[in-house]
């Protein structure tokens, strides 16, 4: 069963950091720099497939704000609680919000709507969300890597490697489960103040 994980890791993990950090994926970059500590990637690999992941999901949402702000599922996104607050971010510093957007959990896909509602240039954009992306995936692999070091320290070196597959594994449901949880709280928070 360990061998069949570690092989699907390997074959595969790269285009599932990818995937992950497409939409709120601090876990997925995470386990990207964790999986490159355990030499399944190696880190600039992970780091950009993080950096392209996270660029192509912010403008994948721009680009659904901006073309299709009246679809259903745009319109749906503009409803969630912390829209509003995006909206009125980017409005009043569209260079900080774009710089800053994709570390604040939980507005993420509402403010990259906000984002392509909003009167800022797509060069701009562009430019801004790259440099964001590329800052994000170094932060969040390298922490990846050095909690893969730090992991390695405290478990032992006795572990076989298909042991830390499974521990980066639970690793990553434990960060997911985490963040949901704050994404959660905040929600629930910015809804009893727009009532």
């Amino acid at each position: 069963m360990t061998d069949a994980i570690h092989n699907l890791i390997e074959q595969y993990g790269l285009i599932a950091v990818f995937l992950g950090c497409v939409a709120e994926g601090e876990s997925a970059a995470l386990l990207g720099g964790f999986f490159a500590h355990q030499h399944v990637f190696v880190l600039w690999q992970a780091f950009l497939a993080a950096a392209i992941g996270a660029f192509a999901g912010d403008s994948f949402f721009f680009i659904l704000g901006r073309s299709f702000a009246d679809h259903p599922f745009v319109v749906k996104l503009k409803g969630r609680p912390g829209f509003s607050h995006a909206y009125r971010l980017v409005s009043t510093h569209p260079d900080i919000f774009v710089l800053t957007n994709r570390f604040i959990y939980g507005l993420r896909l509402v403010g990259g709507i906000a984002a392509g509602l909003s009167g800022i240039a797509v060069t701009r954009f562009v430019i801004l969300n790259a440099i964001s992306s590329m800052v994000w995936a170094g932060l969040f692999t390298t922490v990846g890597y050095v909690f893969g070091l730090g992991a390695e320290r405290i478990v032992g070196q006795a572990l076989v490697r298909h042991e830390r597959l499974l521990i980066a594994l639970a690793i990553g449901l434990g960060v997911a489960v985490f963040a949901w949880f704050i994404a959660h709280t905040i929600a629930k928070k910015e809804r009893s103040k727009e009532t």
